[in-house]
């Protein structure tokens, strides 16, 4: 007799517990290391959950200038600040960062301001209006806002609503808080969308030019830690005064729901990284604590932890079925790239990018190489020769780039992690064409020349080229996406611009479902699958977005800034990237996040 799974295709389980639910709903805060030495702060941290600094803060004894890095595993001493102090705002990276204002033994107030730059601190331009107590983020260490804290001692003056801006040399004053208060919670990667929260459990949003009062936290609290973006964001711990709370809430850009607890209940922890995967450090309970816990929640594109999709809750009697919940894509503000660039080679995905080459403006093309971490862009190694035009493949560790214009249309390079080296050149260039794969299994096709665009499609096997099935219409400035044997060639120009998709099978091409928008120099992320296209040009740049299911593109969220000649990475129709472009040149990215959770619902009637 047939069993009921080969039947149906799975088993019925009998469990007295529901299986695992992922997303933010089903996140979990773990043990991670310890720092050297336990301290409180507020903001001033930097960096993801597995490359973060934790900067200054007050001991037991009294303030300290120690700087400590965390690897994912354990804290490291690093070179101290030049002022100890209890720093109050922190912004950037383990490699870029930056420490304004805060509170030290001499002074009750400071506006000094102290850059990081990977092996030590300097001293730079100071803050406008020295206080304590205020919010900070950004992405590098020319590139910050500060809001917000204590100018006085003593009310009625001493809350503050003042917001300023770093870009590196100087500090600029702009538009204030609507509500003047300190000891709240901050998140945000870039100086144009931030988030600042509490107390009361006021939260307003800052969108670049003006703060915004949004949905307020579910729990009122002083001193949180906080982590993430200014539309996907984590309220950690704090004071509810009285009381230490471990409650942590998550906000989508619309409200804010009630997850996890902290294994310990703190207020003033160094809290970094996304809402997704945070970390939460040192503190104070009864006495200032060095523990760290490690947020984790998977993501969109995870696994489901589940043997069975449908089971039996033996203990309370019910039939249950565990569903898997997709919700409404939308595009969120990431870091900046160090040099606003157009026309690059970027692959990879949201929190492990590169982008290499392309064109600055005047005087041109560029070498340079940037990689993404989730929060911020380093420069990397330079490519051999500078040139734009180019397309590449792989990851931050493997990776290959070809074409560019003429005479550097057939250079070939490839990366391993820490530079790049020339290799095979193509049988003839390609300069705007598209590409898919990773480095040892690579297509380019499409481009120029021809002037009128490119049907060749040549294929990288490792080590030597071969040519690959012609497609059927020729075209430059397309969007590529997928692998050398399943990829997508969609719009560009002939010219005129054009919405013909055409498919790869590993051998020849064929014309499938077009875009719903004709356009060029867009760029494409993810698999023949599941994919997406977004930005290019129909004569004015686009914000226009674009989702593949394998058998129809649908319009989804748009772009924030329409923009040509982009950048794009990221593995599925779920997450896309989209890097620098035109016009003008830009160095703003956006990431493409569509959020996922698993339910287990009970089956009724």
């Amino acid at each position: 007799m047939a069993e009921y799974k080969a039947i149906h295709g799975f088993t019925v389980q009998n469990r007295t517990s529901d299986t695992k639910a992922t997303g933010i709903p089903g996140a979990t805060w773990s043990s991670g290391g310890n720092l050297n030495t336990a301290r409180i702060t507020k903001g001033s941290s930097a960096g993801t959950q597995n490359a973060s600094s934790v900067f200054g803060g007050q001991t037991s004894t009294g303030f300290v200038a120690i700087h400590e890095q965390y690897n994912g595993t354990a804290w490291t001493e690093a070179t101290d600040l030049n002022t100890a102090r209890l720093t109050n705002a922190g912004a950037g990276t383990t490699t870029s960062a930056l420490a304004p204002i805060g509170k030290n033994p001499g002074t009750s107030r400071v506006n000094n301001n102290e850059s990081w730059d990977g092996s030590s601190w300097t001293e730079v331009s100071d803050v406008n209006t020295s206080r304590r107590d205020g919010g900070g983020i950004g992405a590098s260490n020319t590139n910050a806002i500060i809001f917000g804290g204590a100018e006085f001692d003593s009310p009625p003056g001493s809350q503050s609503a003042k917001t300023e801006v770093w870009n590196g040399s100087s500090w600029t004053e702009v538009a204030d808080l609507s509500t003047a208060r300190s000891t709240s919670g901050s998140a945000g990667v870039t100086n144009t969308a931030a988030l600042f929260f509490g107390p009361p459990a006021k939260n307003e949003q800052w969108n670049g030019s003006s703060w915004t009062e949004v949905a307020d936290l579910n729990t009122d609290r002083q001193y949180p830690g906080g982590a993430g973006t200014s539309t996907a964001a984590l309220a950690i711990g704090g004071d509810t005064d009285p009381g230490i709370t471990a409650v942590t809430e998550s906000w989508d850009g619309a409200s804010w729901t009630e997850v996890a607890d902290l294994g310990t209940a703190r207020r003033q922890n160094f809290g970094s990284g996304v809402n997704t995967a945070a970390l939460a450090t040192g503190g104070y309970t009864t006495a200032q604590v060095a523990n760290t816990e490690e947020f984790s929640a998977a993501g969109p594109t995870d696994s489901i932890i589940n043997t069975g999709q449908v089971f039996y809750r033996s203990d309370t009697g019910d039939m249950k079925v565990t569903l898997n919940v997709l919700g409404t894509g939308a595009w969120a503000t990431g870091g900046n790239l160090i040099a606003a660039t157009s026309g690059m080679a970027a692959f990879g995905t949201q929190t492990a990018a590169l982008s290499a080459g392309g064109y600055l403006g005047p005087p041109g093309a560029t070498a340079k190489n940037e990689e993404y971490n989730g929060t911020a862009w380093t420069e990397k190694g330079d490519l051999s020769t500078a040139r734009y035009g180019l397309r590449g493949g792989g990851t931050i560790t493997a990776a290959i780039v070809a074409g560019g214009p003429a005479p550097n249309n057939n250079l070939v390079e490839l990366w391993n992690g820490s530079s790049w080296t020339e290799t095979t050149e193509m049988a003839s260039g390609k300069e705007n064409g598209a590409s898919a794969g990773v480095q040892g299994a690579f297509l380019m096709f499409g481009g120029v020349p021809p002037s009128t665009g490119d049907v060749n499609t040549f294929y990288w096997n490792g080590s030597s080229w071969a040519e690959g099935g012609d497609m059927n219409q020729a075209k430059r400035n397309l969007a590529g996406l997928g692998t050398y044997t399943a990829a997508l060639a969609a719009g560009g120009e002939t010219p005129p611009v054009t919405a013909n998709v055409e498919s790869y099978d590993g051998s020849s091409w064929t014309e499938i479902a077009n875009l719903n928008t004709a356009r060029r120099a867009l760029a494409g992320s993810g698999n023949a699958t599941l994919g997406l296209v977004y930005g290019g040009t129909t004569g004015s740049d686009s914000t226009t977005t674009e989702s593949w299911n394998g058998t129809s593109w649908t319009e989804v969220a748009d772009l924030a800034t329409g923009r040509l000649a982009l950048g794009g990475a990221g593995t599925a129709n779920t997450q896309g990237f989209a890097i620098g472009g035109e016009d003008p040149i830009q160095a703003g990215t956006e990431e493409f996040t569509v959020p996922a959770t698993v339910t287990n619902t009970t089956i009724t009637d």
